[in-house]
């Protein structure tokens, strides 16, 4: 079993709190959502993916970014980093911010998706314009690896994906 990193322990955290705040807000649920809050509290992350997977396959974006978390961190699913970038990739294309967040994230460490610091930075700042404050620092920190040019290109990117309400982001 592998050991869980601080990250991996804060992803969960947030997924947790996700969810929660989700069943709170009242969102559209294919089941009762005192089972699905009860299986994540109870640990049982197979039957919350089973329950969570065909919302996202439904397009809900929500349940997209929480299947995704669930792949990052190997909760009722193998860890699978590029089953994840499609799972955040669909959520991040419907404007959620978090999902756009994760998404920079993996392009930034290269994880279920060639590395690529220009979509990175992209992400991040479709991210912070979308109301992710957090995504600046990211995005900052990427900014380093990256020459102007770079920078430039993931800015047109990011104009580019906004102008097309990002669709066919990516």
């Amino acid at each position: 079993m592998q050991k869980i990193t601080k990250p991996q322990k804060a992803l969960r955290h947030h997924l947790f709190f996700a969810l929660f705040a989700m069943l709170m807000a009242g969102l559209a649920w294919a089941g009762p959502k005192e089972d699905i809050k009860a299986a994540y509290e109870r640990k049982d992350y197979k039957l919350v993916v089973k329950m969570v997977n065909p919302l996202a396959i439904e397009g809900e974006a929500w349940a997209q970014r929480g299947l995704a978390d669930a792949y990052i961190l190997g909760q009722g699913v193998v860890q699978d980093y590029a089953e994840a970038a499609k799972w955040y990739r669909f959520a991040a294309q419907q404007g959620d911010e978090s999902a756009q967040l994760n998404l920079g994230n993996l392009y930034s460490k290269g994880q279920g998706v060639v590395q690529d610091y220009v979509k990175a930075h992209s992400w991040y700042q479709l991210s912070t314009v979308n109301g992710f404050t957090g995504a600046v620092k990211n995005r900052d920190i990427v900014a380093k690896q990256m020459t102007p040019q770079q920078i430039g290109d993931a800015q047109k990117l990011a104009l580019d994906c906004q102008a097309r309400q990002f669709k066919g982001c990516d």
